[in-house]
């Protein structure tokens, strides 16, 4: 594929109808398609743009559409998609937006997909005025339940802000690795390099990238850092792990916290991450690999882990809706639903009861999420504190002082949003 919007278009099938993650397939998608530089620029800003703006997007064409949108074949209804997203908020002349967009069209489509298109060019429906959750989903693309859901966290002045940020794009953040360089260092080759980094505001050791590929950047192939949004940076330090302790990372894949985590053991400690798949556990082996620093890896169920007790400290980044994510995957704004959350709750609730018990007198025990929904948060502490009586509230230092549950949220941190909260085993 030569053609730029059949590149996106391939990509936003891929993640819509197929549930794939875009950060896996869009990079995928655009390593075979053999682009020129403006090209992959363009391909990959329709594909993401296109995914993180759906909601507004769908509103935009049920305006203007002959047919309701559940009647649009699902070819046409991304062809609409693409199009729509190039008129209302790429620069991109219209006339262009919608013939090279209709030329991707099966000849039956054709005709309906260029009229609905030049119908949004002529006359774009402006977003909705109103204060509803619908309203609010519609400007910033987070799905009304979850815009309900920030209603009952946060006051109603920043509930917008902070969907909006949510829905917003993140920059490539750094995290240096201590056993092979320093922030300074790291920052000093980037920089050389033709890059401009700029430190973390929650971190200060994390450097910000305004785009880029991280194999291409100077010290990925000697190990120097990892991607880590300063969020995920954050839960990693609150951990706390130090030298000579034996430490378990539960749900440790993709590897960014666990190969961090390895380092601040040392070769007297031990550091161990499982994941439930031998792919993933295989992700973390590979991660540990290219950073130069030991881990035990192994592929286990969490829930009735492979462990004896005799743990140090155990971290629980628990499976989770993902919302507060969506900067990286903005699929995430409108694919997790409401009714899934009873069931994820119950894993993570069994998943962190279950390590609890790896910990010896007097462990630290730290449960995170990337989502803020309070199913997931609060409501899976109160229920592991009643299931492990033996636990206790721990502080975790955060932004604003220690508490024994930290929030994190874009709009106040620049960051993932992010749930983390910290136990000890009593002794």
């Amino acid at each position: 594929m030569r053609d730029p919007r059949a590149v996106a278009l391939a990509a936003i099938r891929r993640v819509v109808d197929g549930g794939a993650y875009s950060n896996l397939v869009v990079p995928a998608i655009l390593a075979r398609a053999g682009l020129d530089e403006r090209d992959r620029h363009l391909a990959a800003e329709l594909a993401y743009g296109t995914i993180r703006r759906l909601l507004s997007l769908d509103r935009a064409i049920a305006v203007r559409s002959s047919r309701p949108l559940d009647r649009i074949t699902p070819r046409a209804l991304h062809l609409l998609r693409l199009g729509a997203y190039q008129l209302l908020h790429l620069r991109v002349p219209p006339h262009a937006a919608v013939a090279e967009t209709v030329a991707l069209a099966g000849p039956r489509e054709r005709g309906f997909v260029n009229a609905v298109l030049r119908a949004i060019a002529a006359d774009p429906p402006p977003p909705p005025a109103g204060a509803s959750d619908e309203d609010v989903a519609a400007r910033t693309g987070l799905a009304p339940w979850a815009v309900r859901e920030l209603r009952r966290l946060l006051p109603p002045e920043e509930v917008e802000t902070a969907a909006g940020a949510i829905a917003g794009r993140a920059p490539l953040t750094l995290r240096p690795n201590p056993c092979r360089t320093t922030p300074e260092a790291l920052e000093a080759a980037l920089r050389a390099a033709g890059h401009a980094p700029r430190r973390g505001g929650l971190l200060g050791d994390a450097l910000l990238l305004e785009g880029g590929r991280p194999e291409e950047l100077p010290g990925f192939a000697e190990g120097w850092f990892v991607v880590q949004d300063e969020a995920s940076g954050f839960v990693a330090d609150a951990v706390e792990a130090r030298a000579g302790e034996r430490v378990l990372d539960a749900c440790a894949a993709p590897g960014g916290k666990a190969v961090l985590l390895a380092c601040r053991v040392g070769a007297g400690g031990r550091l161990v991450a499982g994941d439930v798949l031998p792919k993933r556990a295989a992700l973390v082996r590979r991660a540990a690999a290219r950073l130069g620093v030991r881990a035990l890896v192994l592929a286990q169920d969490a829930r009735r882990p492979a462990l004896r007790e005799g743990f140090d400290r155990a971290l629980v980044d628990a499976p989770c809706s993902g919302i507060g994510a969506a900067r990286r995957r903005p699929e995430l704004l409108w694919r997790p639903r409401r009714e899934e959350l009873s069931s994820l709750a119950r894993l993570q609730v069994a998943i962190a009861s279950a390590v609890a018990g790896l910990l010896h007198p007097g462990g630290r025990l730290v449960y995170s999420v990337c989502t803020f929904p309070r199913a997931e948060t609060d409501a899976v502490c109160d229920a592991l504190l009643r299931r492990r009586p033996d636990l206790e509230p721990a502080a975790v230092i955060g932004p604003e002082g220690p508490a024994p549950r930290i929030r994190l949220w874009p709009h106040r941190h620049g960051t993932d949003a992010m749930f983390v909260a910290a136990f000890r085993r009593r002794g």
